[in-house]
């Protein structure tokens, strides 16, 4: 009986091992990775993946600059200047409502323009011409030890007055 419950060990162990070193890949799948702070936000990083930190970002961008980073979901953001040379508030996600191609800013025109079908938001990313049915969405933007962190926008739109339509 003692030789039966070794052998039973021994098979029991040489099967977990390797079925332990296989389901482990599929469960890391379900885990969030990294780069979530402990607030819920998503720290903002820079084109080179890169931590943005924020008193750097002001050091090296001018007012009324908006820069894309790289935001929730890895969605491209763009993080915005303010005159008085802070980070504003909120950001902008930079995907067109339409086809979901990313929208360079145009600084000489001072809006949003669509390179794939030429829509067009404002500066504060409101659709001001179609074919795009939606503006662009936004994500608050906040400091937290000194990198800007990304946190979902799920108050009244303050460009509209009201309900988001991105949190329904």
């Amino acid at each position: 009986m003692l030789k039966r419950k070794l052998l039973n060990l021994l098979l029991l162990g040489a099967i977990s091992l390797p079925s332990g070193f296989t389901l482990y890949p599929y469960t890391y799948f379900f885990v969030p990775l990294g780069g979530e702070s402990g607030a819920g936000g998503t720290v903002a990083n820079d084109a080179l993946g890169n931590d943005i930190v924020a008193a750097e970002w002001l050091k090296n961008h001018r007012p009324g600059d908006r820069t894309l980073s790289q935001g929730l979901k890895g969605d491209p953001t763009y993080l915005v200047v303010e005159n008085d040379r802070t980070l504003a508030t909120y950001c902008i996600n930079a995907v067109c409502k339409h086809l979901g191609c990313v929208v360079p800013f145009n600084s000489a025109e001072k809006k949003f323009i669509c390179p794939c079908h030429g829509s067009q938001y404002n500066n504060q990313g409101i659709v001001v011409r179609g074919p795009a049915p939606l503006s662009l969405t936004l994500a608050h933007c906040d400091v937290m030890d000194g990198k800007v962190v990304f946190v979902p926008w799920v108050e009244t739109d303050f460009r509209t007055g009201e309900e988001p339509w991105w949190s329904a």
